[in-house]
């Protein structure tokens, strides 16, 4: 499914925020209960800091809809097992200062300055990314987790006899482990030991021999996988590595990761085509429609009391 996390205006309006950020204290929000939801509850000052965030995206909402909704969201993802670890959606902040050119401290800024508050903007990733995996599963679902056969041969015949073509990528993974208990304190070690293998890294055929002196190093070799099969968090990066080359490290619940790009290859068989379509079936108006329907029966079942 399409990932729902940030609109390119907003990360372009929090970049323009930050150029000119003074350091003030940020607005003291009341913090009564307003709604409960499910027995959750929700406060004046949650619907606050989701008012301030909708004007730093320049958007037009209501803060309290959105807030039960994204409520909603949580509890069903939670329902589903999907959970989102801190690590997680620290990585996906860290992300986003880094890729709008800022410094974390930047980032915490704008949002404190906002009235948002990083630790609200961090609740909304966390949802954001709990409810793509629960939109995907209910996708799968719905469409038997796959297309039938039928179902290929007649999008080829709409798409004029063509079957089309995806990359196939041969995949190695490498993570440097830090248990959890260790995280604190070892965390900045790690991520310099896998910037370090990382940067010399040019074949897959070389990283075994790269990751024997080093501890607690995993190298899985992931075989091959479509485009279309990519895993969310890793895809762009993935899409953006040449052969031989590596991805960016990243911070995971494991440790700290990186993907090698061992090999690729444009296919056209019927497993990419399946993948291909498949895909296309599950993004832009039609997941917004399924994510629509989906928030609609949760509310219809759910019990909202306005306090």
């Amino acid at each position: 499914m399409r990932k729902y996390l940030f609109s390119a205006g907003f990360a372009l309006l929090v970049a323009a925020t930050s150029a000119s950020i003074t350091v003030i204290t940020p607005p003291a929000f009341a913090s009564q209960i307003k709604y409960v939801v499910n027995n959750v509850p929700i406060t004046t000052g949650d619907i606050q800091h989701r008012a301030a965030f909708l004007r730093l995206q320049r958007k037009k909402g209501d803060a309290a809809e959105e807030m039960i909704e994204q409520t909603l969201r949580v509890a069903e993802a939670r329902r589903l097992g999907i959970r989102i670890s801190d690590a997680q959606v620290d990585a996906a902040y860290q992300r986003f200062a880094t890729t709008n050119k800022m410094q974390l401290k930047q980032l915490d800024g704008v949002m404190a300055q906002s009235g948002v508050g990083k630790e609200h903007f961090k609740e909304f990733i966390r949802s954001q990314m709990a409810w793509n995996q629960a939109l995907t599963a209910r996708h799968r679902s719905k469409s038997g987790g796959a297309l039938s056969e039928q179902d290929v041969v007649r999008r080829m015949l709409d798409n004029g006899g063509t079957k089309p073509t995806a990359m196939e990528y041969m995949l190695q993974q490498v993570i440097f482990v830090v248990p959890a208990a260790e995280r604190s304190a070892t965390l900045s070690k790690r991520k310099r030991e896998a910037d370090a293998m990382r940067a010399r890294f040019n074949s897959c055929n070389t990283s075994r021999e790269f990751a024997k002196g080093l501890i607690d190093v995993t190298v899985r070799d992931l075989g091959r996988i479509l485009a279309p099969q990519l895993p969310p968090d890793w895809a762009d990066q993935i899409k953006a590595t040449k052969v031989g080359g590596a991805t960016p490290t990243r911070e995971t619940d494991r440790g700290v990761e990186f993907i090698g790009i061992c090999s690729s290859r444009e296919v056209s068989d019927d497993k990419a085509a399946q993948m291909v379509f498949q895909s296309e079936g599950s993004s832009g108006k039609d997941a917004d429609e399924l994510s629509n329907k989906y928030v609609e029966e949760l509310r219809k079942k759910a019990r909202i009391v306005e306090r």
